[in-house]
């Protein structure tokens, strides 16, 4: 297992890139098994495999949890090693926004960054899209790899670079789960014992809506919410769309999206399933 190299700045990277096809992870650190997963489905990808760990102050709305995301930078390049990391790009703030986070250009995800995520967090995806884009350009991968978990991401960066010409290949890699079903996330070590076993509930609901598929997207609706206790959980949305997260079409392909509030932590979560039945409205907010 060989340590990876670590570049900080704009010139230390790209040194430590050479003039290899490159696969890159995009992360914020607090590594996990799913990012792991992710690392090791970019592996064999690129010649160079870079890692970038970078908490993005420009996501996170004020009141958010900037100040208290975990930072577990050591911990991380362990992680890094045992994926075959060879590049890990850990800048400081400055070096990501030279201008000043005030005064940067900035990326507008235009209409589907407005809804689900984007209607509960309004600039977090121009904070996403923003510094996405700045990673590109820096690390130059020609593939780069997120997790499906981050759905609506996953599909704004495909979106990104291939309307804005970045000569990237945007991969998918399939949701990482703990043994009770709920998706990794580095914000799930802020759940107590008792928020751990209700935020279950999310994939339940998410396996209840694949079960009931066949019967239709009101009945995939309908077999989801029966699993959320609203007692229980803060539940934002739960919607049911096509794979482009426009409104779902009976018998086809359909993404089956979650976003609740458990406790502290946000959760999100999706399923893909293939629909049968029939339609009786749109299906988002």
């Amino acid at each position: 297992m060989t340590t990876p190299v670590i570049a900080r700045t704009r010139a230390e990277l790209a040194q430590a890139r050479g003039g290899d096809t490159v696969a890159f992870v995009p992360t914020m650190g607090a590594l996990h098994d799913g990012h792991v997963q992710l690392l090791k489905h970019a592996r064999p990808l690129g010649q160079t495999l870079v890692a970038s760990i970078f908490v993005n102050p420009t996501q996170f709305a004020p009141g958010e949890d900037f100040e208290d995301y975990p930072r577990t930078f050591e911990a991380d390049l362990e992680r890094c090693a045992e994926a075959g990391v060879d590049v890990v790009f850990a800048p400081a703030v400055p070096t990501m926004y030279p201008s000043g986070l005030v005064d940067t250009v900035t990326v507008d995800p235009g209409p589907l960054g407005t809804i689900l995520e984007g209607a509960s967090r309004p600039t977090h995806f121009r904070g996403v899209l923003t510094v996405v884009s700045k990673l590109f350009g820096l690390v130059r991968p020609d593939v780069a790899v997120f997790g499906e978990k981050d759905y609506q991401q996953l599909t704004l960066v495909t979106q990104m670079a291939r309307e804005l010409a970045l000569g990237v290949e945007v991969v998918g890699c399939p949701t990482v789960r703990e043994t009770d079903g709920l998706a990794m996330s580095s914000r799930n070590r802020y759940l107590t014992a008792d928020e751990r076993q209700t935020a279950a509930a999310l994939s339940a609901a998410l396996r209840a809506g694949v079960a009931a598929a066949a019967h239709g997207p009101d009945a995939v609706l309908a077999a989801a919410h029966a699993v959320i206790d609203p007692a229980d959980v803060d539940l934002d949305y739960l919607v049911l769309t096509d794979p482009e997260l426009g409104p779902a079409v009976p018998g086809e392909d359909a993404r089956l999206l979650v976003a609740a509030r458990v406790g502290k932590p946000r959760l999100l979560d999706n399923i893909g399933l293939t629909l049968g039945g029939l339609a009786t409205g749109r299906n988002l907010p």
